[in-house]
């Protein structure tokens, strides 16, 4: 098990060779199948003891250094045995279903807490350009204000201005539409204007 008491099942690729002068020792003691009555052992022995220095999350993300570990350790172990070890790597791991099961809770956990976590800045975001366009409104508005207040022909001017753009977008339509001076912004001068003001603007679509 690991340092957190999961339970892990773990399979490495072990590359080994005899000490070639040791050849006659091996042989006479263990026999020609020494591999066989040696390194499951000893494999076993290492990897568990080293599988208990991690916890889960850091053997799936130090996964390099606990195979270098299980190598250091391992040829160690099999010099006793008159055994060179090459390599070691970890070619599975895995952990219980529970664990498996907890691990996802947690990872879907986190990503819902990032996802509320940039609803609130977006929501932020957007409530601090609320507050600038309506900074922005209020300013605008004020500005128009002291113009009319100090130059009232300005007024008159943004009329004018409004009623060429009505006049554009009527132009473009295939439909025929009648529109007073009054419709069209253009009765500059209130009631008492000239009657010539008031004549009727025609357009006609093909």
């Amino acid at each position: 098990g690991s340092k957190d008491l999961q339970m892990v099942n773990v399979t490495i690729r072990v590359l080994y060779r005899p000490q070639e002068q040791q050849l006659r020792t091996i042989y006479s003691t263990l026999g020609m199948n020494y591999d066989e009555k040696v390194m499951p052992s000893i494999c076993n022995e290492i990897l568990k003891s080293v599988i208990a220095q991690f916890n889960a999350g850091e053997l799936l993300a130090q996964r390099e250094a606990v195979s270098r570990e299980v190598w250091m350790n391992l040829t160690r172990r099999a010099k006793d045995f008159n055994i060179e070890v090459d390599d070691v790597s970890i070619t599975h791991l895995t952990f219980s279903s529970e664990y498996t099961a907890a691990v996802e809770r947690k990872q879907v956990a986190q990503q819902q807490a990032k996802k509320a976590e940039y609803e609130v800045m977006r929501a932020k975001e957007e409530k601090k350009g609320t507050i600038i366009r309506a900074q922005a409104e209020a300013k605008a508005t004020e500005m128009i204000g002291k113009a009319m207040h100090q130059d009232p022909a300005w007024l008159e001017m943004r009329r004018i201005e409004a009623a060429k753009k009505v006049a554009e977008t009527l132009s473009k339509s295939t439909n025929r539409i009648v529109l007073s001076a009054d419709s069209l912004l253009l009765n500059l001068y209130g009631e008492a204007s000239d009657q010539s003001s008031k004549n009727m603007l025609k357009m006609s679509g093909k």
